[in-house]
This record gives C-alpha cells, sequence and structure tokens, in this order.
C-alpha cells in the first residue's frame, strides 16, 4: 500500500535542501523549510534563492505566493523529515557529523508516531544506525527500526541525493534514486514520498549500502579525475600538450581519460571519498592517493604562474574564474580559488580576477592591496599572462588574437592555444 504524505520538513536549506523543498512544494505538498540562519530564512519567505541554481527563483516565488513552502528557524510538526545539512571533514580528514547531529536533536521533541526520518546529506557508512541511537537517547517513549525493525513508530532512511549545481531541478526529477532504510518499511515509506515527483529509476536496498555507494559515486570519479591531472603534471614535463595527448589515447575504444584541471572542488568529491578511507585507512591507499594528488594540483598550477609572472618586472595576471565548476556561483572548495588565495600571499604582481557569477570577490581576496576584480575585456586587455581556471561560458568567446600576444596558462583546455607557459 502506498503511503501519502501531507507535511514534510526538509532541515537544512541549501545547494540541496532548498532545491528538494521548493520541487516537494510544486508538487502540492506542504513544506517547512528549516534554517538556523535567519537572513535566509527571510530571503527564501520572500520568494528569492540565496544562491544561483537555473529556474530556482522562479519555482521558489510560485511555492511561496502559494502557500506550500515556507521557511522557519526551528522545527515544527511534520509526517517526514529530510536532513540535508554540510558534512564536511575537519583539517585531520575525519567526518564532522555535527550538523546532522544537530538536526537530529531539533527534530526530536516534536517528533510523532509514524514519522518519517530521511538523511540526505552524504554520510560515512553506519551514520543512519547512529541516527537511530541518537534520536533513542532524546526519545525513549519512541522505537526505532534498528531494534523493532518492520514495527517501528518512527520510520528511518538513508536517501543520498545526485545532483548537479547548474542542472539541479531537473536532475531531482530525472536522476536515479536509491531508497536505504533500516528496514524495509522504511525504505518503501522513502520510495513513496520521492514519488511525489521522482522520475528516474528506483532501488530499494538498506542504509548502509546507500551509505556506501554515495560515497563510492564520488570515489570513483575522484580517482579518475587525479590520474587525468596527474597525466597534466607528466606531459608539462615531457613538454607535451595534454590535451593532445588524451585525445590520442581516447582514440582507443576502450579508453577515456577524462579532462584534467586546476584540482578537485565542491561540496562532495573532496569530501566523500576520505569517508572510506577514514574507517578503513589499512584498505584504500587508492582513494587516499586519489586525495592527495587532486589536493596537490592548485599548488602545481599556482608555482606555474608565479614562475611565468617572475618574467615581467611588474607582472599583471588575469585569473579567469574562481567558482568550483563552470556557469555557477559556488566557491566551496574551489581549486581556482585557491589558487588565488595562494598566488595573492605571494605577491607575484597585480591580480585581476574575473568571475562573472559572483558579485564581489571574496572579503579576504577583496582586502589584498594587490588584488582587483575586473570585466573579462579589461582583464585580458592589461593583463601579461592570462590564466584560465574554471570554463565558463562567457570565457569561450575570448579574442584568441589579443590572447594570442600574452602568456596563456589554460588549466582547463578551454582554449584551442599551445601552453606558451
Amino acid at each position: 500500500m502506498t503511503r501519502t504524505f501531507e507535511t514534510i520538513s526538509v532541515i537544512g536549506l541549501g545547494y540541496v535542501g532548498l532545491p528538494t523543498a521548493a520541487t516537494f512544494a510544486s508538487r502540492g505538498l506542504r513544506v517547512i523549510g528549516v534554517d538556523v540562519r535567519e537572513e535566509t530564512v527571510a530571503r527564501i519567505n520572500a520568494g528569492q534563492a540565496h544562491f544561483i541554481e537555473p529556474d530556482l527563483d522562479i519555482v521558489l516565488r510560485a511555492v511561496v505566493t502559494a502557500n506550500t513552502l515556507r521557511a522557519v528557524t526551528r522545527p515544527e510538526t511534520a509526517d517526514a523529515y529530510l536532513i540535508a545539512v554540510p558534512t564536511p571533514i575537519r583539517d585531520d580528514h575525519s567526518a564532522d557529523l555535527s550538523f546532522v547531529e544537530a538536526a537530529l536533536s531539533s527534530i526530536a521533541p516534536v517528533l510523532k508516531r509514524g514519522d518519517l526520518i530521511i538523511i540526505e546529506s552524504t554520510c560515512p557508512v553506519g551514520t543512519t544506525a547512529r541516527a537511530a541511537r541518537i534520536l533513542r537517547e532524546a526519545r525513549g517513549d519512541l522505537s526505532f527500526p534498528d531494534q523493532a525493525p518492520e514495527s517501528a513508530d518512527i520510520l528511518l532512511a538513508y536517501c543520498p541525493e545526485r545532483i548537479l549545481p547548474g542542472q539541479t531541478l531537473r536532475e531531482l526529477v530525472d536522476n536515479a534514486r536509491t531508497f536505504g532504510g533500516l528496514d524495509r518499511r522504511s525504505a518503501l515509506a522513502a520510495r513513496d514520498l520521492y514519488s511525489v515527483f521522482a522520475r528516474g529509476p528506483q532501488r530499494i536496498t538498506t542504509a548502509a549500502a546507500a551509505e556506501l555507494s554515495k560515497l563510492v559515486e564520488n570515489a570513483f570519479r575522484d580517482v579518475n579525475i587525479a590520474f587525468a591531472n596527474e597525466l597534466s603534471v607528466v606531459c608539462d614535463a615531457f613538454g607535451l600538450d595534454v590535451w593532445s595527448v588524451i585525445e590520442l589515447a581516447n582514440l582507443h575504444p576502450r579508453v577515456n581519460v577524462l579532462s584534467p584541471g586546476p584540482g578537485v572542488g565542491g561540496h562532495c568529491i573532496p569530501v566523500d571519498p576520505w569517508f572510506i578511507h577514514e574507517a578503513l585507512p589499512d584498505h584504500t591507499p587508492l582513494i587516499r592517493a586519489a586525495r592527495e594528488v587532486n589536493d596537490a594540483k592548485p599548488g602545481f598550477i599556482a608555482d606555474r604562474v608565479a614562475k611565468v609572472a617572475g618574467r615581467f618586472r611588474e607582472p599583471t595576471v588575469a585569473l579567469l574564474g574562481l567558482s568550483y565548476k563552470p556557469n555557477v556561483d559556488d566557491l566551496r572548495d574551489s581549486p581556482a580559488l585557491k589558487i588565488a588565495r595562494d598566488l595573492a600571499a605571494r605577491r607575484i604582481g597585480r591580480l585581476l580576477v574575473v568571475e562573472p557569477h559572483i558579485e564581489g570577490l571574496p572579503k579576504d581576496l577583496a582586502a589584498e592591496p594587490d588584488v582587483a576584480a575586473a570585466s573579462l575585456d579589461e582583464a585580458i586587455e592589461q593583463a601579461d599572462v592570462v590564466v584560465v581556471l574554471v570554463a565558463h561560458n562567457r570565457f569561450k568567446s575570448l579574442n584568441r588574437g589579443v590572447l594570442g600576444q600574452k602568456v596563456v596558462i589554460d588549466a582547463v583546455g578551454l582554449l584551442a592555444l599551445s601552453d606558451v607557459a
């Protein structure tokens, strides 16, 4: 029997939580979004997203106007609770689950029999089972599926997101979904909830398998990106163009080398593989090596830029892009931003930063005396060295005649120019 839900609560209204909340609300469910940031809550209640995502503002205005979505700072009673808060890593590469634990503690007082709790945040294996223990300590009057499988008062599942910033609203609907329950009853209830809008393939599994599958997805990508990034370092040592080498290698019918870049950024790939390695360090040397290769790449690019800039008496360097991926305003763990900060700290010369998707530079960069935001045309005109760090669509129309007079370092393969550095 398919279960229906009238009111759901989304805890955490960031890059995953807000689009998810808006999508549920657009299907007619009553959605209560919860975020501890008062300014974020106020902006959402005004029908405005606090980050750039295509079409999100349109959907958000519609559901706020229709009163199917409202934002608050403290959880209220609902039929289902979706936890979509950050799970960063600490300096020692261990998982910081404090936001998840805080979210669980915040909903514990309003839980009632029959409620469904879903964790969407990317977490180490065992987090959903740990959530049951945390909730049981807070609500000893309720039973949970780890101790009362198929008959618990509260249902608990892990359902990882698989969305790409810039395409979030489409991928929420179209991408495959995995429903990992602490018992089958929880997994089926989670599937019933997401079926309100999800149209991609759906799989029922255990919470632990779902948790690991999410980590595996990003560890797989990290390892393959690391190979491409290491190859770019090899080609540089040989004096070869990595893009040409990859194109030749990919002529093989069973080879598909990815494109290298300045590193790896965002909220998933630089973080998730560490969750596997933390749990089983002796079994995961490849995962650790990939992380180390990708983490080292921004320093490699910064070294190259500094070396080239040293050829000029008073160099001006144009840095094209700060976000972690093309065509978004997301700076989380961005390798481009790390490179900009590194170069600013080295005082290599004047830095002109071009990032068309943000209104102003991060405060620390803006405070640097030799760093300034610039338009694309201004930066190219004034620069001695042009460094392409992000393959934004807006950079594809670069005047190659003008670039031919500059020293160009293309870290992302955007240009069909030889790297003359």
